[in-house]
């Protein structure tokens, strides 16, 4: 029913950037927020950012200052700049959607993820 296709991430030196994204597609009817989460090896994940569809934003307070999340709700997409990258960012990132399905009912939300995509931060 709804596809989230990530892209964007790589390998960098600490202190580069990085942009993801994440477009949703499917039977959608509104989204009303998109994130992104992260999981390194042996651990939890962990949210990073989140942006609701009126353009309120979160962040995990290791990213502030540093990441940039932004939304264009036209496209379905979100984004998420990443600058002065550190070693600990390295981890799978993961895009979240939080949205109503076309032919349900409008105030029931559901939850879809991403596959997910590396990032690696060498020192």
């Amino acid at each position: 029913q709804v596809q989230l296709v990530e892209s964007g991430g790589g390998l960098v030196q600490a202190g580069g950037s990085l942009r993801l994204s994440c477009a949703a597609s499917g039977t959608i009817l509104r989204i009303n927020a998109m994130g992104w989460y992260r999981q390194a090896p042996g651990k939890q994940r962990e949210l990073v950012a989140q942006i609701t569809s009126g353009g309120n934003t979160n962040y995990a307070d290791s990213v502030k200052g540093r990441f940039t999340i932004s939304r264009d709700n036209a496209n379905n997409t979100v984004y998420l700049q990443m600058n002065s990258l550190k070693p600990e960012d390295t981890a799978v990132y993961y895009c979240n959607a939080i949205l109503s399905l076309v032919g349900r009912i409008p105030q029931y939300q559901y939850s879809y993820w991403g596959q997910g995509t590396q990032v690696t931060v060498s020192s």
